[in-house]
């Protein structure tokens, strides 16, 4: 089991898909190569990787490594929903399909959802970005596009506008009110 880690009073979370072979291994999030481009795009605003949590919509690495389904994500989607209220981050930043689509109600895929900046649970502002794996399957401008979306995170947390409201109604399939 793969649960989190990090700063559990951060401002800032991520939250990525499931865990891989090597985040399975060593019972972290985000440790194999995507991982490493993850350190550097938080580096690249001034935060490290202990100043912020990390997560995953999955707790366990789906079988083959293969997308999760939806009773995977249906089974874990509690234990986020817990997490996000516990920690009260400023920022969440989705990273790729099934994060943004957990916790964003929406059908739109991450290509046309990145770099937006959404008032979101909690008070937070969630920005969605690429996977950091898109980042390094050779397609340059998906790293441009998510260093451009960072600099979005750095500016929304420069603005310290947090104001947490506990009962802000939002509708997702994270069942959050």
């Amino acid at each position: 089991m793969v649960f989190g880690a990090g700063d559990p009073d951060a401002r800032l979370m991520l939250v990525g898909e499931a865990p891989g072979r090597n985040e399975d291994l060593r019972g972290e999030p985000f440790v194999g190569s995507a991982g490493q481009l993850l350190d550097g795009l938080l580096e690249g605003i001034g935060i490290s990787r202990e100043e912020a949590y990390i997560a995953n919509v999955l707790k366990c690495r789906p079988p083959g490594n293969r997308d999760p389904m939806e009773d995977e994500i249906d089974s874990c989607k509690g234990y986020l929903r817990e997490q996000i209220r516990m920690i009260q981050p400023e920022v969440v930043v989705t990273l790729g399909n099934f994060a943004t689509k957990l916790l964003v109600p929406t059908e739109v895929g991450i290509t046309r959802m990145r770099g937006r900046r959404i008032d979101w649970w909690l008070g937070a502002t969630l920005i969605p970005t690429f996977h950091p794996a898109a980042a390094l399957r050779g397609r340059p401008q998906v790293r441009a596009d998510m260093e451009e979306d960072f600099s979005l995170v750095a500016e929304v947390l420069g603005e310290s506008r947090r104001v947490v409201a506990e009962g802000d109604p939002v509708q997702n399939t994270l069942g959050m009110s």
